[in-house]
């Protein structure tokens, strides 16, 4: 199945391919191609290279361990993700290491080692799907996640399923357009909401 983005300029053909799936196939995802997930990430760019990301990540091979991440998800999403082969958790160090200032950038970087992750995932056929609906106090108890630290994101990584599988109204949602808005509703020049004329190939 393939939900290609209908896009108005050119992108990378990656980028067209990646969606959030929530049908996952009962496939083992390679170790080797978990470890070029995690080299992604770990190239990121990130402000002063500090990295402040970390991935707690289970697989269904390890029953007992899946199940604790998998019981920090809210129920919506339990319903499907317990399917996936992978399941793993975005942690962010809220503080710079070398001087223990407050790093604002902390999730955005979280953020682009993530997408990194995502990019490789589809460049090998793996699909990723990123949750916000999990429980943050809950992870941080299950996994003794320190003072400092920030849970981000839960993902379920996996192969592609035949969304017929799907409850009816989960499977409508797999089969629904996927959508975004138009540029000229958030790239703006002169002054805020006011749209940039790049956007409609009008800038010199």
């Amino acid at each position: 199945m393939q939900k290609l983005a209908e896009t108005t300029h050119e992108i990378h053909g990656l980028l067209r391919e990646r969606w959030s799936p929530r049908a996952f196939a009962d496939r083992v995802v390679e170790p080797d191609k978990l470890r070029s997930l995690l080299e992604a990430a770990r190239w990121a760019p990130s402000s002063y290279n500090e990295q402040p990301w970390s991935f707690i990540v289970v697989t269904k091979g390890h029953a007992g361990e899946y199940e604790r991440l998998l019981s920090c998800l809210v129920e919506g999403n339990v319903r499907w993700a317990q399917h996936a082969p992978v399941l793993m958790l975005s942690v962010a160090r809220l503080a710079f290491e070398r001087n223990r200032k407050p790093n604002r950038h902390a999730f955005h970087d979280v953020g682009l080692a993530v997408e990194n992750l995502v990019i490789q995932g589809m460049a090998l056929g793996l699909f990723v799907h990123q949750m916000a609906g999990f429980h943050v106090d809950r992870a941080r108890e299950v996994y003794g996640i320190p003072e400092g630290y920030e849970p981000v994101a839960v993902m379920a990584i996996g192969y592609l399923d035949d969304p017929g599988r799907l409850p009816d109204d989960l499977r409508e949602r797999e089969l629904a357009p996927r959508t975004r808005k138009p540029l000229d509703s958030f790239v703006f020049s002169g002054q805020w909401g006011q749209p940039s004329p790049l956007v409609h190939g009008k800038a010199r």
